[in-house]
């Protein structure tokens, strides 16, 4: 026991790195082999066949190979890093943590469910469009809003992680990454994929109101009942005037937010409206940097402000797009070594005798799975593209149906993780002991997977090809 508390998880560069040695040891071992592919050069899955020799690839070559892993994905890498940069420049305007402070300020004397509704709702947007742990220090305004209305800190994590890691999961401008990996046309299906995201917020906030009345119709059904909370409990002046700060939202801040928000509608758009599919990144590199310079200039910083801004956004996605060069020399080495439609031909086996539907459903169930493990989602999906996008081709599956298949699995077990620091840290905050959050969330969190894979499963039965 004293030995699992000690374990730490290793740093990503060097499980990134252990990865491409496994992959290099696994072509001196697994069968070489390949699919046939069409005419277009799209592989049939059914026509498989083993070379009869290996092509292994050596430590030494897999390293001789990072150049051109790095420069095949530069243009993810760099779009990755301008984006992140963008999001700084937004951070540090300082806007969201207004609009935050405003709606809570403004909301805090109505009446709980609405209260609770639309807090759920302003911090799952925050965690769709601009999700970071830094989100984290809203979880003592919940705790502050929980003692008010006499409820117990899991609501407070409720109306604040849990709404913000459920926007996270679920957004329509969380998996570009994944996309571009995929091969897919960044921010393509927004649309669906905001229903799905509105959806599962809905479900969230009905969650958290059947938690509420329960609470409230019986103090001792609750949670934290046995760890000494009590609804008597309530928050003194003092402490309600140190959290809650009385903010102004000028044109200045709104115009921000939405020249933030719009910049995700220009480029799901583009394709839509006869853009060259060939240019998209292009646009998006464009467009992304109009919005940091428009997000600087309205948000009243001066030209160094901004410069500083979008460096350190930069500099801190620049791991984050090694890592994202490093799947690309997994890539290399899988396909060098002819290993890889080795290893899709054993996973995908068993499923071509199913229906599609039922395939789908299976990528998200593996991801749920692999996910608290990997709580990182440019990581995860760094990490299991170079298979996932061969077996999706192999099984039929449109690119975008394999995305969003990708991402409900990558969306509800952040609850769960214990490596996931923004989880754990909001634990610290609210003093919910884990365990406790855990039995709380686990039951959410199934049911929350089985409303996913039944929307993976409608999306792939009605034929969903993911255009809007």
């Amino acid at each position: 026991m004293k030995g699992l508390k000690d374990f730490k998880m290793p740093h990503l560069l060097w499980i990134m790195f252990g990865i491409i040695l496994l992959s290099c040891l696994a072509t001196y071992i697994i069968p070489a082999g390949e699919f046939i592919t069409d005419k277009a050069g799209r592989v049939i899955g059914t026509d498989f066949h083993y070379l009869g020799y290996q092509t292994p690839i050596s430590p030494w070559d897999a390293l001789m190979m990072m150049k051109n892993g790095l420069v095949g994905a530069a243009t993810i890498m760099f779009v990755v890093m301008i984006s992140g940069a963008t999001i700084n420049v937004v951070l540090d305007t300082g806007v969201l943590d207004d609009l935050m402070n405003w709606a809570v300020y403004r909301l805090k004397d109505k009446g709980t469910n609405l209260l609770i509704g639309l807090m759920m709702t302003l911090m799952a947007y925050l965690g769709g469009f601009g999700g970071t742990d830094a989100l984290i220090a809203v979880v003592p305004i919940g705790v502050l809003f929980a003692k008010k209305l006499r409820l117990d800190p899991i609501c407070a994590l409720g109306v604040t992680t849990f709404a913000a890691l459920v926007g996270f999961g679920t957004g329509p401008a969380q998996q570009a990454t994944t996309q571009m990996l995929m091969d897919a046309i960044p921010y393509s299906a927004f649309f669906t994929r905001l229903v799905i995201m509105n959806f599962f917020i809905a479900v969230a906030i009905i969650m958290m109101l059947m938690y509420v009345k329960k609470i409230r119709k019986n103090p001792e059904s609750s949670y934290m009942y046995a760890e000494g909370w009590r609804p008597d409990k309530t928050v003194g002046e003092g402490e309600e005037a140190q959290l809650l700060k009385q903010v102004e939202m000028n044109w200045r801040k709104i115009a921000v937010i939405i020249i933030f928000i719009v910049q995700y509608l220009i480029i799901a758009l583009y394709p839509l409206l006869g853009g060259d599919p060939k240019l998209t990144f292009d646009f998006m590199i464009a467009v992304m940097l109009c919005t940091m310079i428009l997000v600087g200039i309205v948000g009243g910083m001066s030209a160094d402000a901004l410069g500083n801004s979008f460096a350190k956004g930069l500099g801190s996605m620049a791991f984050v797009a090694f890592v994202i060069g490093l799947a690309k020399v997994i890539s290399l080495v899988l396909a060098g070594g002819h290993i890889i439609y080795t290893i899709v031909y054993f996973l995908t086996g068993p499923l071509m005798e199913l229906p599609r539907s039922v395939a789908s459903v299976g990528l998200t169930l593996i991801v749920s799975v692999i996910n608290p493990i990997i709580p990182s989602a440019t990581s995860k999906a760094a990490i299991l593209v170079p298979i996932m996008k061969p077996v999706a081709d192999t099984l039929g599956l449109p690119t975008n149906l394999a995305v969003v298949a990708y991402q409900m699995g990558d969306s509800f077990t952040n609850l769960l993780s214990p490596l996931l620091g923004w989880m754990i840290g909001s634990c610290v905050m609210a003093e919910v002991p884990y365990t406790t959050w855990l039995r709380w969330v686990f039951p959410k969190v199934m049911f929350f997977i089985l409303l996913a894979c039944v929307i993976v499963f409608i999306l792939t039965i009605t034929g969903w090809q993911g255009v809007i």
